[in-house]
């Protein structure tokens, strides 16, 4: 069976990730590493037993690279990804895919022209018992979405040092609420705001309004003493929820509460293994950069309507 040559740009904690299952997964070889920082790029190169680079200029001149996950800094995700694109690579780049809405436009027209695959890395969407929310609602298993809530709290990440917890953390469950609704919100009200970190917003709630009336709500902050990742959907039939770092469903209805069952499965590994398939195989991702490009635009449109303190209307 055919590999795809993968490689790495940025090998901090998640580039490190992703480093580990291009060389675990069996349709894909993790063919080199990059990062600025050059003993970190050496150290995860000799982990897996590749070749280091601390310029990625250099590295996308080795011709066995076919795909790239981009993994810098927030605000040099956009550049390593066109840069990337523009050498004939499959790209796969970390949300929030770019500083602004302009950055991801150009690399969708870059993507499209050169027939490139361009997907997100918005890897909430491969956890199991989301996709069985989504079916749930498509179907109508609940009756009518009434309304959806997101909390995704926790300490300050270090990690952390270019964007706020909006681009950061909120744009996952930005890219869920359009995933599990099949819909595009027509309006955006959000109240954020630094308790203790003053270069970026730490905290932020934002509602999600949409054609039919359903409101969604994102709750996402650094100040909380404690890691929560939940998500609860409201029908007219049932309620939802589900525990993103466990993996536990709960369906509640008037007759009865029920927990299926399913298998932990790691998301990376699930998103990365589709990412390789649909390269391998042509296929559309199920996340494309379209699908970016419009979270980041919702992300942009929450910080502009905190700022104003009024809601905004999306095109």
């Amino acid at each position: 069976m055919k590999k795809l040559g993968a490689a790495v740009i940025g090998t901090g904690f998640w580039g490190r990730n992703h480093a580990r299952v291009y060389s675990e997964l069996e349709s894909t070889e993790l063919v080199a590493v990059c990062d600025v920082d050059r003993d970190r790029a050496k150290a995860v190169a000799d982990q897996f037993g590749v070749k280091a680079y601390t310029s990625s200029t250099r590295m996308l001149k080795n011709e066995a690279i076919e795909a790239v996950s981009v993994c810098t800094w927030s605000t040099k995700l956009a550049k390593e990804a066109l840069k990337a694109l523009k050498t004939g690579r499959h790209v796969l780049v970390e949300k929030p895919m770019a500083t602004h809405t302009k950055q991801a436009e150009k690399l969708l027209k870059t993507a499209e022209e050169n027939g490139l695959h361009l997907t997100v890395g918005f890897l909430m969407r491969f956890i199991p018992g989301l996709q069985h929310i989504r079916e749930a609602v498509e179907k109508k298993k609940i009756g009518e979405l009434v309304c959806a809530t997101a909390q995704r709290v926790s300490q300050w990440p270090e990690r952390i040092g270019d964007v706020g917890v909006v681009k950061d953390t909120a744009i996952h469950d930005i890219d869920v609420m359009r995933y599990i609704s099949g819909e595009d919100p027509i309006g955006v009200y959000a109240k954020t705001g630094s308790m203790r970190h003053r270069k970026f917003e730490d905290y932020a709630q934002i509602m999600l309004t949409f054609e039919d009336g359903k409101s969604i709500f994102i709750e996402s902050n650094w100040i909380t003493p404690y890691k929560t990742r939940m998500l609860t959907v409201t029908g007219s039939k049932a309620i939802m929820r589900l525990d993103y770092i466990t993996q536990e469903l709960w369906i509640e209805d008037a007759r009865e509460n029920l927990q299926p069952r399913f298998p932990w499965k790691e998301p990376l590994k699930l998103e990365l293994q589709h990412f390789a398939d649909c390269v391998l195989e042509t296929e559309k991702p199920v996340i494309t950069g379209v699908d970016g490009l419009k979270a980041l635009r919702i992300a942009e449109a929450a910080l502009k309507s905190s700022a104003k303190n009024r809601a905004i209307k999306l095109k």
